[in-house]
């Protein structure tokens, strides 16, 4: 495919800044390949919903679905509340075109400090993959006796067979892939099913099972609370984590800070199956204590591209982008507030294109 048409949604905060970034350095990226990107952007965010009183149009999943990716900034706004900004906009995308593998990679860069003493980028390179479209993030439940003393409210978790077995199968894929890369291969399962009496306990059974689907992998399970000190204390056991909506959710930014800074925390929303359009996002979020300070960190954005291009068959235009983006944070000057430097987001993004067109 010569040009690609990808459905661009800065959204809210900082997202606005550094979808802009992220997309100077794909198109310098697939300009050196001899392929080109035609963005299609949507201003679908909180301030839309301030004046539409929706987040995006009642089509919106119709006008992306012949997309060949999604590029989203950030959701979320103050004023507005966040069930609203995300059940109104970023679940939907992720559950109506089935976007079930949520992949955050974790990696040390060259250059990059850790709040973790004495560790090497060797150390921390890892990946959680995160169930997306069920499990503790499920719309059923409720509240009752509002405003009395018997106010009760109730969720719902929802795990299925299908859906554990899929992401659980995907991790297993994606470690594979690693151990033929050189980088490992492990899966880890993050579970809690000696506190979580019905949930965790399906979940440890299907992940026996799919071990049985993958009997060359390497495993080991967790409970997520020790789980979470390990990211800390033992960054190096971890290669592949897989984990429910909820526990993937906390690991995945969990790991990025263990990283150096959640503002290069990149992610993507995986259809395997390629029948939908995937969706790429940083993991930071809308930031609105830094938005239109120039500030913030477009490493996050800038990572996700690659993804992004990797994911569409473009490898060659991808690698160009994380080399990059490692010259970049190698240097002191290249580096944001966040991690210690002084760049401003459209310098950061300056000096990524430069080291991609000097590539």
């Amino acid at each position: 495919m010569s040009t690609y048409r990808i459905v661009s949604l800065p959204g809210d905060g900082i997202g606005t800044e550094v979808i802009t970034e992220g997309r100077r350095a794909a198109d310098a990226a697939i300009a050196a390949v001899g392929r080109s990107i035609d963005w299609v952007e949507y201003d679908w965010s909180c301030e839309t919903y301030r004046t539409t009183g929706r987040m995006m149009p009642e089509d919106g999943i119709d006008r992306v679905r012949d997309a060949n990716a999604i590029y989203l900034g950030a959701v979320g706004s103050p004023g507005v509340p966040d069930h609203i900004s995300l059940w109104g906009m970023l679940i939907p995308l992720r559950r109506e075109l089935d976007l079930y593998a949520n992949v955050r990679p974790v990696r040390l860069m060259p250059g990059v400090p850790s709040p973790l003493a004495n560790r090497s980028p060797e150390e921390v390179d890892f990946v959680v993959v995160r169930e997306n479209v069920e499990g503790e993030y499920s719309a059923i439940g409720g509240r009752m006796y509002d405003g009395t003393e018997h106010e009760a409210a109730y969720q719902q978790a929802v795990f299925t067979r299908r859906g554990c077995d899929r992401i659980m199968d995907y991790a297993f894929a994606l470690a594979a892939d690693r151990r033929a890369a050189g980088k490992g291969g492990k899966v880890t399962s993050a579970t809690k099913s000696n506190g979580i009496v019905h949930t965790m306990p399906f979940w440890d059974e299907r992940f026996e099972a799919a071990r049985g689907r993958h009997p060359n992998a390497e495993t080991d399970q967790f409970h997520i609370d020790i789980l979470c000190a390990r990211f800390v204390t033992n960054p190096d056991w971890f290669d592949v984590v897989v984990g429910s909506n909820l526990f993937g959710d906390i690991l995945s930014d969990l790991g990025p800070a263990v990283s150096g800074s959640i503002g290069i925390a990149p992610s993507a929303n995986i259809d395997p199956t390629g029948r939908n359009p995937s969706m790429f996002e940083p993991v930071h979020g809308s930031a609105p204590d830094i938005a239109g300070r120039g500030v913030a960190n477009p490493i996050a954005a800038v990572w996700t591209a690659s993804m992004m291009l990797d994911h569409l068959g473009e490898a060659e235009a991808a690698a160009l982008i994380e080399g990059a983006m490692e010259t970049v944070l190698a240097m002191p000057e290249g580096r944001t507030r966040d991690l210690g430097g002084r760049a401003s987001t459209r310098s950061c993004g300056d000096a990524v294109v430069r080291a991609i067109e000097a590539a």
